[in-house]
């Protein structure tokens, strides 16, 4: 007789061996489909906040705490898009480490996974940018979403870099988390259900997430010309030492020590 399949969650040492085996199969695509792959996990991030921009507009006569949680919940819509859909997104990849420390994925076939898809991932969030900024949807609100889009810009932009380093590991120990946690799933609400909560607890409490930040800094450099976002500024102030915090949070804090309960060699 045969088992029937099960619709129970798998338990964390199956997660495991299933995020090594995704790491092995997401560092041996090719490079058209992963970076096909990634430009669609960065316009579906930027698409997550877009919407998140619009919920954050318009000052809402509520406890700062509240707004914060709706404006969280509604970024969720990008992380879910790319676990359901299917897509390659670099903080998530950063879970390749796991097949990486079990010697099943070179180190260069980890490195050139994070760089396509970095790079993919930028292309799709400043396409994405470039059209709502064409579009012309930032006006809404008699000027409510340009207001909240060129804030949110300007209060990243502030940060010292210990503040976006950490802000960057904060925010993809939750993502990786979200990625975790949804390799537990066997339906699609499953992985829906898994991925809300860590996302809206790291965009409710202001933490900094490198992709969609290559949607939001644009979008802002866009609307403002000549503002305070500029090009060169995005880099600098932000990108690269959030980008930094993302890797260490996400390889270092969940697929590392991830890796280190459930796979690491041990003696007989």
């Amino acid at each position: 007789m045969t088992t029937p399949p099960s619709l129970d969650a798998l338990p964390p040492r199956e997660m495991a061996r299933r995020a090594e085996e995704i790491g092995v199969a997401k560092a041996g695509l090719d490079a058209t489909t992963t970076l096909l792959l990634a430009v669609l996990a960065g316009a579906f991030i930027a698409l997550g906040a877009a919407l998140s921009t619009t919920v954050a507009a318009g000052g809402w006569a509520l406890p700062y705490g509240l707004a914060r949680l709706l404006v969280g919940v509604s970024f969720s819509l990008g992380l879910v898009l790319v676990v359901v859909g299917g897509a390659e997104l670099f903080t998530g990849n950063n879970l390749i480490v796991m097949a990486w420390a079990s010697r099943r994925v070179t180190t260069g076939r980890l490195l050139r996974n994070w760089a396509l898809v970095y790079a993919g991932n930028l292309a799709g969030a400043l396409a994405t940018a470039i059209l709502v900024y064409v579009s012309g949807v930032w006006r809404a609100g008699d000027g409510a979403v340009t207001a909240a889009a060129v804030a949110t810009a300007d209060q990243k932009l502030a940060l010292d870099a210990g503040e976006a380093i950490a802000r960057g590991v904060l925010c993809n120990a939750l993502v990786c988390l979200a990625v975790w946690l949804a390799m537990s799933a066997r339906t699609t609400t499953d992985r829906v259900l898994a991925v809300v909560p860590p996302i809206t607890a790291f965009v409710a409490m202001g933490f900094e997430h490198s992709i969609a930040n290559m949607y939001l800094l644009p979008l802002a450099a866009l609307i403002e010309g000549d503002g305070v976002t500029t090009w060169g500024s995005m880099w600098t102030d932000n990108l690269l030492p959030v980008t930094l915090g993302n890797i260490i949070g996400g390889a270092g804090l969940v697929g590392g020590v991830y890796w280190l309960a459930y796979l690491r060699p041990r003696e007989p």
